[in-house]
């Protein structure tokens, strides 16, 4: 007997086509590619971004992002396009699912075409030497459009398999996160608001860090014990840096918190714990982002993050350790110390006056 999907139980959202919102998703890695496809199966006018004009039409033909998603089919609706500006120009709401390396560069190059586009970042990283997140990119180069961001537990692989899941589109705008809820939320994917963009931002730039630590933390073949520790003490600095930063501590409570940190620590799918766990295996930096092929935000997080902590007299045992085992060679054992220093005050955050744990 065939196995049975979610997807063969769900059919997908009937939208007027004369009403259809029109969404393009910048970028062709596997999350932008899952939530392009999630938008052509709720009813939208789709169109992916790719650079390249022959892996472009590759996809136009055959429906397959061979690169990041070989083994799933894609929507016949969805449109893959090489020019930048057919891409945005007349368009509802622009999705960008480009790496924070190449974010504002891409962002710029969109600015002559964008009119009343609403700009939705997908990207889960902090942009190198400026420590900008990518709703601050996006207000530093289009200061006149409405922006949000889009953060949650979202391994694209589980998405794409029509397995349920949620996210939140965090935004200033209440009608931001309506188009984007009209565009996305379905029956297999629930889409969440949330008015506290830097802390939905943060939990997905951050969450990052510690999906490097617990990937490392299984090459060493860590207990149960050991794997709630490094969870719990996680958002614990998470939550410390982001309230430093004026984020609203509950936040992290949510999907793009303590939901996101889960899955992406627990997911061997996590971009981010396969370089820490080849990283735990005795590879190198290079030869672990040369095996993974895609890339992995954390290590350029950790780098941001474990800067701007000390400037801001931010307690991260955690995220120190791991800069100092991947950066300057200590022993990967320093990750492990790092949990049982400083243990005299409450494992709660803000429970207690002046924690430093």
């Amino acid at each position: 007997m065939a196995e049975l999907k979610f997807t063969d139980l769900v059919e997908p959202v009937s939208i007027d086509k004369k009403t259809a919102l029109r969404v393009t998703v910048l970028g062709g890695g596997s999350f932008g590619t899952a939530m392009a496809n999630t938008a052509v199966r709720n009813g939208c006018d789709t169109m992916i971004w790719i650079r390249d004009q022959v892996i472009a039409e590759e996809i136009n033909q055959t429906h397959v992002n061979k690169r990041y998603l070989p083994d799933f089919t894609l929507e016949s609706g969805l449109r893959a396009e090489s020019d930048l500006e057919k891409a945005v120009r007349e368009r509802d709401i622009i999705l960008v699912a480009i790496p924070s390396h190449s974010f504002r560069d891409v962002v710029r190059q969109i600015k002559p075409f964008i009119t009343s586009q609403a700009v939705v970042s997908l990207t889960k990283g902090i942009e190198a030497k400026t420590f900008s997140f990518m709703s601050d990119i996006i207000r530093d180069e289009l200061p006149e459009v409405p922006y949000g961001v889009l953060s949650g537990p979202n391994l694209a692989k589980e998405i794409m398999a029509g397995q349920p899941a949620g996210t939140v589109i965090a935004s200033h705008s209440e009608l931001v996160r309506y188009a984007v809820q009209q565009s996305l939320h379905s029956a297999l994917f629930r889409v969440f608001g949330s008015d506290d963009v830097y802390g939905v931002e943060l939990g997905g730039a951050l969450k990052n860090i510690y999906a490097v630590a617990m990937g490392m933390a299984a090459a060493y073949k860590v207990g149960e014990n050991t794997k709630s520790m490094i969870l719990t003490r996680a958002l614990a600095e998470m939550s410390r840096f982001a309230v430093k930063l004026g984020a609203n501590p509950l936040t992290f409570l949510g999907l793009s918190g303590v939901g996101d940190l889960f899955a992406t620590c627990n997911s061997p799918l996590s971009r981010n714990y396969q370089i820490g766990f080849a990283l735990g295996s005795g590879k190198n930096l290079e030869q672990a982002t040369k095996e993974l092929g895609q890339t992995a935000e954390g290590i350029n997080t950790i780098v941001q993050v474990n800067t701007r902590a000390k400037e801001l007299d931010v307690y991260m045992p955690i995220t120190t350790a791991l800069y100092e085992v991947i950066f300057e060679g200590a022993p990967p054992l320093n990750i492990a110390l790092s949990l049982m220093k400083s243990g005299h005050r409450s494992d709660v955050e803000f429970v207690l006056p002046h924690s430093k744990v």
